[in-house]
Protein backbone atom coordinates (compact mmCIF):
# COMPACT_ATOMS: atom_id res chain seq x y z
CA UNK A 1 0.00 0.00 0.00
CA UNK A 2 1.69 3.19 -1.24
CA UNK A 3 1.25 6.30 0.87
CA UNK A 4 2.71 9.54 -0.53
CA UNK A 5 3.48 12.57 1.63
CA UNK A 6 4.10 15.79 -0.27
CA UNK A 7 3.70 19.54 -0.50
CA UNK A 8 1.23 21.27 -2.78
CA UNK A 9 2.98 23.02 -5.65
CA UNK A 10 1.41 26.44 -5.60
CA UNK A 11 2.58 27.18 -9.17
CA UNK A 12 3.18 23.82 -10.86
CA UNK A 13 0.03 22.16 -9.50
CA UNK A 14 -2.26 25.05 -10.50
CA UNK A 15 -2.39 25.09 -14.27
CA UNK A 16 -4.95 27.08 -16.19
CA UNK A 17 -8.49 25.87 -15.74
CA UNK A 18 -9.33 25.37 -19.42
CA UNK A 19 -6.20 23.42 -20.39
CA UNK A 20 -4.99 21.99 -17.08
CA UNK A 21 -5.30 18.41 -18.37
CA UNK A 22 -2.85 19.18 -21.13
CA UNK A 23 -0.29 20.50 -18.62
CA UNK A 24 2.04 18.45 -16.44
CA UNK A 25 1.09 19.01 -12.82
CA UNK A 26 3.38 16.99 -10.52
CA UNK A 27 0.92 16.12 -7.75
CA UNK A 28 -1.90 15.18 -10.14
CA UNK A 29 0.45 13.45 -12.59
CA UNK A 30 1.85 11.39 -9.72
CA UNK A 31 -1.56 9.74 -9.40
CA UNK A 32 -1.80 9.08 -13.17
CA UNK A 33 1.13 6.67 -13.37
CA UNK A 34 0.08 3.45 -15.13
CA UNK A 35 2.39 1.21 -13.06
CA UNK A 36 2.29 3.00 -9.76
CA UNK A 37 -0.83 3.21 -7.63
CA UNK A 38 -1.10 5.78 -4.89
CA UNK A 39 -3.43 4.43 -2.22
CA UNK A 40 -3.31 7.56 -0.11
CA UNK A 41 -1.92 11.05 -0.61
CA UNK A 42 -1.14 13.22 2.41
CA UNK A 43 -1.10 16.68 0.80
CA UNK A 44 0.39 19.53 2.85
CA UNK A 45 -0.64 23.11 1.98
CA UNK A 46 -0.81 26.62 3.38
CA UNK A 47 -3.96 28.40 4.50
CA UNK A 48 -3.95 30.68 1.45
CA UNK A 49 -3.79 27.68 -0.88
CA UNK A 50 -6.78 25.79 0.51
CA UNK A 51 -8.89 26.40 -2.61
CA UNK A 52 -6.14 25.11 -4.92
CA UNK A 53 -5.63 22.07 -2.69
CA UNK A 54 -9.32 21.21 -2.95
CA UNK A 55 -9.24 21.55 -6.75
CA UNK A 56 -6.24 19.24 -6.94
CA UNK A 57 -8.03 16.75 -4.72
CA UNK A 58 -11.04 16.78 -7.06
CA UNK A 59 -8.86 16.32 -10.14
CA UNK A 60 -7.09 13.34 -8.52
CA UNK A 61 -10.47 11.81 -7.72
CA UNK A 62 -11.25 12.08 -11.47
CA UNK A 63 -8.08 10.36 -12.73
CA UNK A 64 -7.45 8.02 -9.76
CA UNK A 65 -10.62 7.32 -7.78
CA UNK A 66 -8.77 4.65 -5.78
CA UNK A 67 -6.52 7.37 -4.25
CA UNK A 68 -7.63 8.82 -0.94
CA UNK A 69 -6.45 12.42 -0.60
CA UNK A 70 -6.07 13.91 2.84
CA UNK A 71 -5.44 17.65 3.12
CA UNK A 72 -3.21 18.99 5.91
CA UNK A 73 -3.10 22.69 6.54
CA UNK A 74 0.38 23.81 7.66
CA UNK A 75 1.86 27.30 7.84
CA UNK A 76 5.53 28.10 7.24
CA UNK A 77 5.26 31.86 7.47
CA UNK A 78 8.38 32.47 5.40
CA UNK A 79 8.83 29.47 3.08
CA UNK A 80 12.55 30.32 2.76
CA UNK A 81 13.20 30.39 6.52
CA UNK A 82 15.09 27.11 6.99
CA UNK A 83 14.55 26.89 10.73
CA UNK A 84 10.82 27.67 10.53
CA UNK A 85 10.21 25.26 7.63
CA UNK A 86 12.12 22.43 9.28
CA UNK A 87 10.35 22.99 12.59
CA UNK A 88 6.91 22.88 10.89
CA UNK A 89 7.63 19.73 8.90
CA UNK A 90 9.26 18.10 11.93
CA UNK A 91 6.12 18.81 13.97
CA UNK A 92 4.01 17.17 11.27
CA UNK A 93 6.27 14.11 11.17
CA UNK A 94 6.20 13.71 14.95
CA UNK A 95 2.42 14.01 15.04
CA UNK A 96 1.67 11.62 12.17
CA UNK A 97 0.83 7.99 12.94
CA UNK A 98 2.98 5.74 10.73
CA UNK A 99 2.20 2.07 10.13
CA UNK A 100 5.43 0.86 8.57
CA UNK A 101 4.35 -2.79 8.76
CA UNK A 102 1.47 -2.42 6.31
CA UNK A 103 2.15 0.84 4.48
CA UNK A 104 5.00 1.90 2.17
CA UNK A 105 5.74 5.61 2.58
CA UNK A 106 7.13 7.81 -0.18
CA UNK A 107 8.15 11.43 0.37
CA UNK A 108 7.38 13.57 -2.67
CA UNK A 109 10.16 16.19 -3.14
CA UNK A 110 9.23 17.57 -6.57
CA UNK A 111 7.16 20.45 -5.21
CA UNK A 112 7.78 23.10 -2.59
CA UNK A 113 10.68 25.52 -2.23
CA UNK A 114 14.27 24.27 -2.25
CA UNK A 115 14.33 24.83 1.51
CA UNK A 116 11.28 22.63 1.98
CA UNK A 117 12.75 19.92 -0.27
CA UNK A 118 15.99 19.92 1.75
CA UNK A 119 14.02 19.66 4.99
CA UNK A 120 12.00 16.73 3.65
CA UNK A 121 15.24 15.03 2.65
CA UNK A 122 16.77 15.54 6.09
CA UNK A 123 13.67 14.26 7.87
CA UNK A 124 13.63 11.19 5.62
CA UNK A 125 17.35 10.52 6.00
CA UNK A 126 17.01 10.75 9.80
CA UNK A 127 13.95 8.44 9.66
CA UNK A 128 11.52 10.92 11.19
CA UNK A 129 9.72 10.29 7.91
CA UNK A 130 10.22 6.52 7.56
CA UNK A 131 10.07 6.23 3.79
CA UNK A 132 11.79 6.66 0.45
CA UNK A 133 12.09 9.80 -1.62
CA UNK A 134 9.94 10.22 -4.71
CA UNK A 135 10.82 12.52 -7.62
CA UNK A 136 8.56 13.31 -10.60
CA UNK A 137 9.71 14.57 -13.99
CA UNK A 138 7.66 15.80 -17.00
CA UNK A 139 7.92 14.48 -20.52
CA UNK A 140 9.49 16.77 -23.10
CA UNK A 141 6.17 18.27 -24.26
CA UNK A 142 4.87 18.36 -20.64
CA UNK A 143 1.52 16.94 -21.72
CA UNK A 144 1.54 13.40 -20.30
CA UNK A 145 1.87 12.03 -16.76
CA UNK A 146 5.66 12.11 -16.96
CA UNK A 147 7.88 9.72 -15.06
CA UNK A 148 8.68 9.03 -11.44
CA UNK A 149 11.85 7.90 -9.72
CA UNK A 150 12.02 6.39 -6.27
CA UNK A 151 15.20 7.18 -4.36
CA UNK A 152 15.98 4.66 -1.66
CA UNK A 153 18.26 6.05 1.01
CA UNK A 154 20.08 2.74 1.23
CA UNK A 155 22.17 2.75 4.41
CA UNK A 156 24.85 0.68 2.70
CA UNK A 157 25.41 3.54 0.28
CA UNK A 158 25.84 5.86 3.22
CA UNK A 159 28.22 3.39 4.79
CA UNK A 160 30.37 3.63 1.67
CA UNK A 161 30.20 7.42 1.80
CA UNK A 162 31.00 7.32 5.50
CA UNK A 163 33.97 5.07 4.83
CA UNK A 164 35.30 7.63 2.36
CA UNK A 165 34.95 10.36 4.98
CA UNK A 166 36.71 8.12 7.50
CA UNK A 167 39.51 7.54 5.03
CA UNK A 168 39.85 11.29 4.47
CA UNK A 169 39.90 11.78 8.24
CA UNK A 170 42.63 9.15 8.64
CA UNK A 171 44.66 10.81 5.90
CA UNK A 172 44.23 14.21 7.57
CA UNK A 173 45.36 12.85 10.93
CA UNK A 174 48.36 11.19 9.31
CA UNK A 175 49.16 14.51 7.63
CA UNK A 176 49.11 16.33 10.97
CA UNK A 177 51.51 13.72 12.35
CA UNK A 178 53.84 14.18 9.39
CA UNK A 179 53.14 10.66 8.19
CA UNK A 180 54.69 9.22 11.37
CA UNK A 181 52.99 6.04 12.57
CA UNK A 182 52.71 7.17 16.17
CA UNK A 183 51.71 4.54 18.71
CA UNK A 184 51.03 6.52 21.86
CA UNK A 185 47.26 6.25 22.39
CA UNK A 186 46.90 9.55 24.25
CA UNK A 187 48.82 11.47 21.59
CA UNK A 188 46.80 9.84 18.80
CA UNK A 189 43.54 10.84 20.49
CA UNK A 190 44.89 14.38 20.82
CA UNK A 191 45.69 14.60 17.10
CA UNK A 192 42.26 13.16 16.22
CA UNK A 193 40.61 15.97 18.15
CA UNK A 194 42.90 18.65 16.71
CA UNK A 195 42.04 17.47 13.18
CA UNK A 196 38.33 17.67 13.95
CA UNK A 197 38.54 21.13 15.49
CA UNK A 198 41.07 22.69 13.11
CA UNK A 199 38.92 22.04 10.05
CA UNK A 200 35.64 23.02 11.69
CA UNK A 201 36.43 26.35 13.33
CA UNK A 202 38.31 29.63 13.00
CA UNK A 203 38.44 30.09 16.76
CA UNK A 204 41.95 30.39 18.23
CA UNK A 205 43.88 27.20 19.01
CA UNK A 206 46.20 27.14 22.00
CA UNK A 207 49.06 24.62 21.75
CA UNK A 208 50.81 24.05 25.07
CA UNK A 209 53.73 21.84 25.93
CA UNK A 210 57.45 21.83 26.71
CA UNK A 211 60.10 23.25 24.42
CA UNK A 212 60.71 21.00 21.43
CA UNK A 213 57.41 19.11 21.73
CA UNK A 214 56.52 20.03 18.14
CA UNK A 215 54.18 23.01 18.52
CA UNK A 216 55.60 24.96 15.58
CA UNK A 217 55.63 21.94 13.27
CA UNK A 218 52.05 21.06 14.22
CA UNK A 219 50.88 24.64 13.66
CA UNK A 220 52.30 24.61 10.14
CA UNK A 221 50.70 21.21 9.48
CA UNK A 222 47.34 22.56 10.64
CA UNK A 223 47.68 25.45 8.20
CA UNK A 224 48.63 23.13 5.33
CA UNK A 225 45.66 20.88 6.08
CA UNK A 226 43.29 23.86 6.18
CA UNK A 227 44.76 25.02 2.88
CA UNK A 228 44.12 21.61 1.31
CA UNK A 229 40.50 21.73 2.52
CA UNK A 230 40.05 25.29 1.18
CA UNK A 231 39.45 26.56 4.73
CA UNK A 232 42.02 29.35 4.31
CA UNK A 233 43.31 31.26 1.30
CA UNK A 234 46.10 33.33 2.79
CA UNK A 235 49.61 32.63 4.03
CA UNK A 236 51.11 31.03 7.12
CA UNK A 237 52.84 33.65 9.24
CA UNK A 238 55.11 32.27 11.97
CA UNK A 239 56.16 34.65 14.76
CA UNK A 240 58.35 33.87 17.79
CA UNK A 241 57.14 36.42 20.32
CA UNK A 242 60.30 36.00 22.41
CA UNK A 243 62.18 37.88 19.66
CA UNK A 244 59.86 40.91 19.78
CA UNK A 245 60.69 43.82 22.07
CA UNK A 246 59.49 47.43 22.53
CA UNK A 247 58.42 49.48 19.51
CA UNK A 248 59.83 46.72 17.36
CA UNK A 249 57.16 44.34 18.68
CA UNK A 250 54.27 46.68 17.92
CA UNK A 251 55.71 47.51 14.52
CA UNK A 252 56.41 43.89 13.58
CA UNK A 253 52.93 42.71 14.52
CA UNK A 254 50.68 45.65 13.70
CA UNK A 255 52.77 47.72 11.28
CA UNK A 256 53.65 51.41 11.32
CA UNK A 257 53.63 54.55 9.24
CA UNK A 258 56.78 56.26 8.08
CA UNK A 259 58.14 58.57 10.78
CA UNK A 260 56.05 57.08 13.61
CA UNK A 261 59.23 56.44 15.63
CA UNK A 262 62.98 56.75 15.23
CA UNK A 263 64.09 54.44 12.46
CA UNK A 264 60.66 54.17 10.80
CA UNK A 265 61.94 55.17 7.37
CA UNK A 266 59.00 53.76 5.41
CA UNK A 267 55.54 52.31 5.93
CA UNK A 268 55.33 48.73 7.18
CA UNK A 269 52.09 46.71 6.94
CA UNK A 270 52.92 44.30 9.80
CA UNK A 271 52.57 40.56 10.27
CA UNK A 272 48.86 40.61 11.13
CA UNK A 273 48.14 42.09 7.72
CA UNK A 274 50.41 39.50 6.13
CA UNK A 275 48.28 36.80 7.76
CA UNK A 276 44.97 38.19 6.43
CA UNK A 277 42.92 35.25 5.14
CA UNK A 278 45.50 32.79 6.45
CA UNK A 279 46.95 31.53 9.73
CA UNK A 280 48.96 33.53 12.26
CA UNK A 281 51.06 31.40 14.60
CA UNK A 282 52.30 33.27 17.67
CA UNK A 283 54.82 31.03 19.40
CA UNK A 284 55.84 31.84 22.98
CA UNK A 285 52.83 34.14 23.32
CA UNK A 286 53.53 34.58 27.05
CA UNK A 287 56.49 36.77 26.05
CA UNK A 288 54.28 39.47 24.51
CA UNK A 289 54.18 42.78 26.36
CA UNK A 290 50.95 44.21 27.83
CA UNK A 291 50.41 46.70 24.99
CA UNK A 292 50.81 44.03 22.34
CA UNK A 293 48.42 41.76 24.26
CA UNK A 294 45.77 44.49 24.36
CA UNK A 295 46.13 45.21 20.64
CA UNK A 296 46.01 41.51 19.80
CA UNK A 297 42.80 41.07 21.79
CA UNK A 298 41.13 43.85 19.83
CA UNK A 299 42.37 42.39 16.54
CA UNK A 300 40.86 39.03 17.49
CA UNK A 301 37.50 40.40 18.53
CA UNK A 302 37.02 43.17 15.97
CA UNK A 303 39.40 42.15 13.13
CA UNK A 304 40.79 45.68 13.26
CA UNK A 305 43.77 47.42 14.88
CA UNK A 306 45.75 50.66 14.67
CA UNK A 307 49.26 50.54 13.17
CA UNK A 308 51.81 52.72 14.97
CA UNK A 309 51.42 56.38 13.99
CA UNK A 310 48.15 55.81 12.13
CA UNK A 311 44.66 57.18 12.74
CA UNK A 312 43.13 54.81 10.21
CA UNK A 313 42.30 51.28 11.27
CA UNK A 314 43.79 48.31 9.47
CA UNK A 315 41.81 45.12 8.92
CA UNK A 316 42.90 41.50 9.04
CA UNK A 317 40.84 38.31 9.32
CA UNK A 318 43.15 35.48 10.31
CA UNK A 319 42.99 32.17 12.14
CA UNK A 320 45.15 32.44 15.25
CA UNK A 321 47.21 29.58 16.61
CA UNK A 322 49.32 30.28 19.67
CA UNK A 323 52.00 28.23 21.37
CA UNK A 324 53.56 28.39 24.82
CA UNK A 325 55.56 26.33 27.27
CA UNK A 326 54.50 28.60 30.12
CA UNK A 327 51.63 28.25 32.59
CA UNK A 328 49.41 31.09 31.39
CA UNK A 329 47.11 30.89 34.43
CA UNK A 330 50.11 31.55 36.66
CA UNK A 331 51.12 34.40 34.36
CA UNK A 332 47.62 35.88 34.75
CA UNK A 333 47.77 35.62 38.54
CA UNK A 334 51.15 37.36 38.51
CA UNK A 335 49.87 40.14 36.25
CA UNK A 336 52.10 39.20 33.32
CA UNK A 337 49.31 38.09 31.00
CA UNK A 338 45.86 39.55 30.36
CA UNK A 339 43.02 37.49 31.75
CA UNK A 340 40.64 38.56 28.97
CA UNK A 341 43.16 37.55 26.29
CA UNK A 342 43.64 34.15 27.90
CA UNK A 343 39.87 33.67 27.97
CA UNK A 344 39.75 34.49 24.25
CA UNK A 345 42.52 32.06 23.22
CA UNK A 346 41.68 29.31 25.70
CA UNK A 347 38.61 27.97 23.88
CA UNK A 348 40.50 25.10 22.25
CA UNK A 349 43.58 24.14 24.26
CA UNK A 350 45.75 21.15 23.40
CA UNK A 351 48.69 20.05 25.55
CA UNK A 352 51.42 18.30 23.55
CA UNK A 353 53.32 15.72 25.61
CA UNK A 354 57.11 15.65 25.72
CA UNK A 355 59.17 12.87 24.20
CA UNK A 356 59.66 11.08 27.53
CA UNK A 357 55.88 10.74 27.85
CA UNK A 358 55.73 8.97 24.47
CA UNK A 359 58.38 6.22 24.65
CA UNK A 360 56.54 4.04 22.14
CA UNK A 361 56.86 6.85 19.57
CA UNK A 362 60.64 7.17 19.76
CA UNK A 363 61.27 4.37 17.22
CA UNK A 364 58.95 5.74 14.48
CA UNK A 365 60.26 9.27 15.06
CA UNK A 366 63.82 7.97 14.79
CA UNK A 367 63.00 6.60 11.35
CA UNK A 368 61.21 9.84 10.44
CA UNK A 369 64.31 11.89 11.28
CA UNK A 370 66.45 9.56 9.16
CA UNK A 371 64.03 10.00 6.25
CA UNK A 372 64.13 13.78 6.72
CA UNK A 373 67.93 13.70 6.65
CA UNK A 374 67.85 11.77 3.38
CA UNK A 375 65.35 14.23 1.88
CA UNK A 376 67.53 17.23 2.79
CA UNK A 377 70.95 15.79 1.91
CA UNK A 378 70.21 13.07 -0.64
CA UNK A 379 72.12 10.55 1.51
CA UNK A 380 70.39 7.35 2.57
CA UNK A 381 71.42 6.52 6.16
CA UNK A 382 70.59 3.34 8.09
CA UNK A 383 71.41 1.87 11.50
CA UNK A 384 72.65 -1.67 11.87
CA UNK A 385 70.70 -3.87 14.27
CA UNK A 386 73.12 -3.48 17.16
CA UNK A 387 73.23 0.31 16.79
CA UNK A 388 69.43 0.63 16.62
CA UNK A 389 68.90 -1.50 19.72
CA UNK A 390 71.61 0.39 21.61
CA UNK A 391 70.09 3.78 20.78
CA UNK A 392 66.51 2.72 21.58
CA UNK A 393 67.56 1.11 24.88
CA UNK A 394 69.18 4.38 25.87
CA UNK A 395 66.26 6.47 24.58
CA UNK A 396 63.79 4.48 26.71
CA UNK A 397 65.93 4.45 29.86
CA UNK A 398 65.33 6.65 32.92
CA UNK A 399 68.66 8.38 32.31
CA UNK A 400 67.40 9.88 29.04
CA UNK A 401 66.07 13.29 29.97
CA UNK A 402 65.27 14.53 26.43
CA UNK A 403 65.21 18.08 27.73
CA UNK A 404 64.80 19.47 24.23
CA UNK A 405 62.33 16.73 23.32
CA UNK A 406 62.16 16.22 19.54
CA UNK A 407 64.82 18.87 18.97
CA UNK A 408 67.23 16.68 20.92
CA UNK A 409 66.21 13.65 18.86
CA UNK A 410 66.60 15.56 15.61
CA UNK A 411 70.03 16.82 16.63
CA UNK A 412 71.15 13.34 17.65
CA UNK A 413 70.07 11.82 14.32
CA UNK A 414 71.70 14.59 12.29
CA UNK A 415 75.00 14.15 14.13
CA UNK A 416 74.97 10.34 13.88
CA UNK A 417 73.99 10.46 10.21
CA UNK A 418 76.73 12.94 9.43
CA UNK A 419 79.33 10.67 11.08
CA UNK A 420 78.02 7.51 9.41
CA UNK A 421 80.72 6.14 7.10
CA UNK A 422 79.28 4.32 4.11
CA UNK A 423 75.76 5.42 5.02
CA UNK A 424 75.53 3.14 8.08
CA UNK A 425 75.40 4.25 11.72
CA UNK A 426 77.38 1.88 13.93
CA UNK A 427 77.18 1.08 17.63
CA UNK A 428 80.35 3.13 18.20
CA UNK A 429 78.72 6.23 16.68
CA UNK A 430 75.64 5.65 18.83
CA UNK A 431 77.75 5.35 21.99
CA UNK A 432 79.53 8.60 21.17
CA UNK A 433 76.17 10.34 20.70
CA UNK A 434 74.82 8.92 23.97
CA UNK A 435 77.80 10.36 25.85
CA UNK A 436 77.34 13.72 24.17
CA UNK A 437 73.63 13.89 25.05
CA UNK A 438 74.23 12.94 28.68
CA UNK A 439 76.95 15.57 29.00
CA UNK A 440 74.77 18.29 27.52
CA UNK A 441 71.89 17.43 29.87
CA UNK A 442 74.22 17.52 32.87
CA UNK A 443 75.48 20.96 31.88
CA UNK A 444 71.94 22.28 31.51
CA UNK A 445 70.56 20.66 34.63
CA UNK A 446 71.51 23.22 37.28
CA UNK A 447 70.34 26.33 35.45
CA UNK A 448 67.21 24.61 34.17
CA UNK A 449 66.23 23.53 37.68
CA UNK A 450 66.28 27.09 39.00
CA UNK A 451 64.34 28.31 35.98
CA UNK A 452 61.74 25.54 36.29
CA UNK A 453 61.20 26.42 39.94
CA UNK A 454 60.53 30.04 39.00
CA UNK A 455 57.91 28.82 36.53
CA UNK A 456 55.80 27.02 39.14
CA UNK A 457 56.18 29.31 42.15
CA UNK A 458 55.52 33.04 42.40
CA UNK A 459 58.33 35.44 43.39
CA UNK A 460 56.62 35.85 46.77
CA UNK A 461 56.63 32.08 47.36
CA UNK A 462 60.28 31.82 46.34
CA UNK A 463 61.39 34.50 48.82
CA UNK A 464 59.78 32.55 51.66
CA UNK A 465 61.81 29.40 50.91
CA UNK A 466 65.07 28.64 52.70
CA UNK A 467 67.98 28.00 50.37
CA UNK A 468 67.92 24.36 51.53
CA UNK A 469 64.25 23.87 50.59
CA UNK A 470 64.69 25.85 47.40
CA UNK A 471 67.61 23.72 46.22
CA UNK A 472 65.88 20.48 47.12
CA UNK A 473 62.55 21.46 45.56
CA UNK A 474 64.26 22.60 42.35
CA UNK A 475 65.80 19.15 41.96
CA UNK A 476 62.48 17.42 42.69
CA UNK A 477 60.67 19.59 40.12
CA UNK A 478 63.35 18.78 37.52
CA UNK A 479 63.01 15.03 38.17
CA UNK A 480 59.21 15.23 37.94
CA UNK A 481 59.38 17.09 34.63
CA UNK A 482 61.75 14.53 33.15
CA UNK A 483 59.77 11.48 34.37
CA UNK A 484 56.97 9.69 32.56
CA UNK A 485 54.76 9.27 35.62
CA UNK A 486 54.46 10.15 39.31
CA UNK A 487 55.49 6.61 40.18
CA UNK A 488 58.62 6.78 38.01
CA UNK A 489 59.64 10.06 39.61
CA UNK A 490 59.04 8.64 43.08
CA UNK A 491 61.10 5.54 42.39
CA UNK A 492 64.00 7.66 41.19
CA UNK A 493 63.85 10.15 44.08
CA UNK A 494 63.47 7.52 46.82
CA UNK A 495 65.54 4.72 45.28
CA UNK A 496 67.84 4.36 48.30
CA UNK A 497 65.36 4.70 51.16
CA UNK A 498 62.78 2.41 49.55
CA UNK A 499 65.20 -0.52 49.82
CA UNK A 500 65.03 -0.25 53.62
CA UNK A 501 61.23 -0.32 53.73
CA UNK A 502 59.09 -3.46 53.69
CA UNK A 503 56.32 -1.58 51.93
CA UNK A 504 56.63 1.74 50.15
CA UNK A 505 54.45 4.02 48.12
CA UNK A 506 56.88 6.32 46.35
CA UNK A 507 54.17 8.11 44.42
CA UNK A 508 52.26 8.97 47.58
CA UNK A 509 55.44 10.22 49.31
CA UNK A 510 56.20 12.46 46.37
CA UNK A 511 52.61 13.69 46.14
CA UNK A 512 52.62 14.72 49.79
CA UNK A 513 55.98 16.46 49.39
CA UNK A 514 54.72 18.52 46.45
CA UNK A 515 51.54 19.42 48.34
CA UNK A 516 53.66 21.11 51.03
CA UNK A 517 54.56 23.72 48.42
CA UNK A 518 51.13 23.96 46.79
CA UNK A 519 52.19 21.92 43.76
CA UNK A 520 50.75 18.88 42.01
CA UNK A 521 51.98 16.44 39.37
CA UNK A 522 49.86 17.75 36.48
CA UNK A 523 51.05 21.30 37.06
CA UNK A 524 54.68 20.18 36.70
CA UNK A 525 54.03 18.51 33.35
CA UNK A 526 53.37 21.82 31.59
Amino acid sequence: MNVVIGLLGTTLDAGKSHDRWQTWRPTVSLCRQPDFVVSRLELLHGLRDTSLARNVKQDIATVSPETEVRLHEIEFGDAWDFERVYETLFKFARGYTFDVESEDYLIHITTGTHVAQICLYLLTESRYLPGRLLQCSPERDRSGPGTIKIIDLDLSKYDRIASRFQQEQREAVSYLKGGIDTRNAEFNRLIDRIEQVAISTKDPLLLMGPTGAGKSRLARRIFELKKLRHAVKGAFVDVNCATLRGDGAMSALFGHLKGSFTGALKDRPGLLCAADGGVLFLDEIAELGPDEQAMLLRALEEKTFLPLGSDAEAHSDFHLIVGTNRDLLTAVREGRFREDLLARINLWTFVLPGLRSRPEDIAPNLQFELDQFEEKTGRRITLNKEAREKFLDFAHSSSSLWKGNFRDLNGAVVRMATLAHGGRITAEVVQEEIARLQKSWENLEGGDEEESLAEVLSPEQLTKLDLFDRTQLARVVAVCRSSRSLSDAGRLLFSASRERKKSSNDADRLRKYLTRFGLDWNQLQM
